[in-house]
C-alpha cells in the first residue's frame, strides 16, 4: 500500500511562496485586431467636414474606445504571379481619441493581404515604414507612412511596474499556457509604463492564434 507523507509547514510557506510569486507575475493578455489611428484632418476628409468620431464601445486602456467608424486601407503592388499592377486592400475600425499622426496597425497576416513589408514597431515609431490610400465614406486620404506590425507590449502604471519589478522600455519574456496544447513563451516584449495605462500585454491576431490565447488569457512574465 503507498502511503502518503505530510507535508511539513516549512514546505507549506514554500509552496504558497510559490504560488505568491507566480500570481504577482500574470498579467492579462488581450488581442488586438487591425485598426487604425486617425489625425483630425485624416477623420474630415475621410468622413466630412467637421465630423467627430463616434464612440462604439469603451477598450481596456482608460480614454482608449472603438469607434463605428472604418476606414478601407487600399495599397497598389504589383502582383507576382501575373507582373500587372493590382489594388490590395483591408477594411478597419478606427480607434479613438484623433492622434497626432495617422497609424495603421496590422498583423503580418494583414500585411500580406495588402502586400506591404510592413515593420515590427513600436506605437508612435512610423518614420520609413510603408504608406497607403485611406478610403471612407466621404472621401480619401493618402499616407506616405504610418502602416506598422505592433511591437508585443505590456502596459503598466508605475505602481504595477514597481510591484513586478520591471522599468519603462525593458524588455521581458512572457509565457502563455491556455492548455490548448500551445504553450508559447513571447520574447521581445517591452514594458511601457504611463500612470494612465491599465495592466494587460498586447498582441495581434496571429500571435494569438499561435498561443491559442482566446477569451480571458492571463500570461507569467519572465524576466
Amino acid at each position: 500500500m503507498r502511503t502518503f507523507r505530510k507535508p511539513s509547514k516549512d514546505n507549506l510557506r514554500l509552496t504558497a511562496g510559490k504560488e505568491r510569486k507566480n500570481m504577482e507575475n500574470k498579467i492579462l493578455v488581450e488581442t488586438s485586431a487591425r485598426h487604425i489611428h486617425l489625425t483630425q484632418e485624416a477623420v474630415e476628409a475621410l468622413f466630412g467636414a467637421g465630423h467627430t468620431l463616434t464612440k462604439k464601445k469603451d477598450l481596456s486602456q482608460p480614454g482608449q474606445f472603438a469607434c463605428e467608424e472604418k476606414v478601407t486601407v487600399v495599397n497598389k503592388c504589383v502582383d507576382k504571379r501575373t507582373g500587372a499592377e493590382v489594388e490590395k486592400t483591408l477594411t478597419m475600425s478606427v480607434l479613438g481619441p484623433v492622434r497626432p499622426e495617422t497609424q495603421v496597425e496590422v498583423s503580418f497576416t494583414d500585411a500580406r493581404t495588402l502586400g506591404v513589408s510592413a515593420p515590427v514597431r513600436e506605437s508612435g515609431d512610423v518614420a520609413g515604414t510603408p504608406g497607403a490610400k485611406l478610403v471612407g465614406p466621404a472621401g480619401e486620404y493618402v499616407i506616405d507612412h504610418g502602416i506598422i506590425v505592433a511591437k508585443r507590449h505590456i502596459h503598466l502604471t508605475p505602481e504595477n511596474a514597481a510591484d513586478l519589478g520591471v522599468e519603462n522600455g525593458q524588455i521581458v519574456k512572457v509565457l502563455v499556457d491556455t492548455g490548448a496544447g500551445r504553450k508559447t513563451v513571447f520574447d521581445d516584449v517591452v514594458i511601457r509604463v504611463k500612470s494612465s495605462f491599465a495592466p494587460a500585454m498586447h498582441i495581434d491576431t496571429d500571435e494569438c492564434n499561435a498561443s491559442a490565447a482566446f477569451g480571458v488569457v492571463y500570461g507569467e512574465i519572465i524576466k
